[in-house]
């Protein structure tokens, strides 16, 4: 037993010289480089932790139109990012009535599933250009309010850059995109608020309702 007492004892005063040894060692670095290494290295994770909590999901957005997007909830940008593209227009407020629409046309099941698209989505106030008796024709033709519908989609995200140009629409035709995000027309429509990201597609709000030839 003492024996073993006299081990543990000599184990305890190595580990004791040890530790005073090392503490020697950090004293003697007087210009406190050590410290100030370590310091440093604690902080650049929490720096970057900060930036990412900063971020949103309409960081990349443009736009007049941009403003009218709710701040919070699932309407807003950070709110529709984490739906497809169906489910995110059907909580904005700026387009009710295209959802409306998408649902007529029985394309809510389609746009969602999709991989990944583009989609040039009229506000409420576009459709309201149309006449009453024509929104309300196409609304009841679902043959055509389908060839309307899918003239407004492209397959893709495209980002500002990537979208300008003749793009291919989902219904066998193509539509022009010209400008940047200092100001982008799609068929002549302004994009009042563009690059929306949603769950699987990119969306381009605009301020009229594009016809099929």
């Amino acid at each position: 037993m003492t024996s073993k007492l006299l081990r543990n004892t000599g184990l305890a005063a190595a580990g004791t010289a040890l530790i005073l040894g090392l503490a020697a060692c950090g004293s003697d670095d007087s210009d406190g480089t050590a410290a100030t290494d370590t310091s440093s290295t604690a902080s650049s994770p929490m720096s970057e932790s900060s930036s990412a909590m900063t971020s949103s999901a309409g960081d990349q957005t443009f736009g007049p139109g941009c403003s009218a997007i709710p701040t919070s909830g699932a309407g807003s940008f950070d709110g529709m990012v984490q739906d497809p593209v169906a489910t995110a227009a059907s909580n904005n407020p700026l387009l009710s009535t295209l959802v409306t629409a998408v649902t007529k046309a029985g394309l809510v099941d389609t746009l969602n599933g999709a991989d990944g698209l583009t989609v040039f989505a009229p506000t409420n106030d576009a459709f309201a250009k149309l006449p009453k008796a024509d929104l309300d024709k196409v609304l009841a033709d679902k043959d055509l309010l389908t060839k309307i519908l899918t003239h407004h989609v492209v397959a893709g995200q495209l980002d500002p850059t990537a979208v300008v140009g003749t793009q291919d629409t989902l219904n066998e035709d193509t539509v022009t995109v010209a400008g940047d995000t200092d100001g982008m027309t799609v068929d002549g429509a302004n994009v009042v608020c563009g690059n929306i990201p949603t769950a699987n597609a990119t969306v381009y709000v605009i301020d009229t309702v594009l016809m099929p030839s």
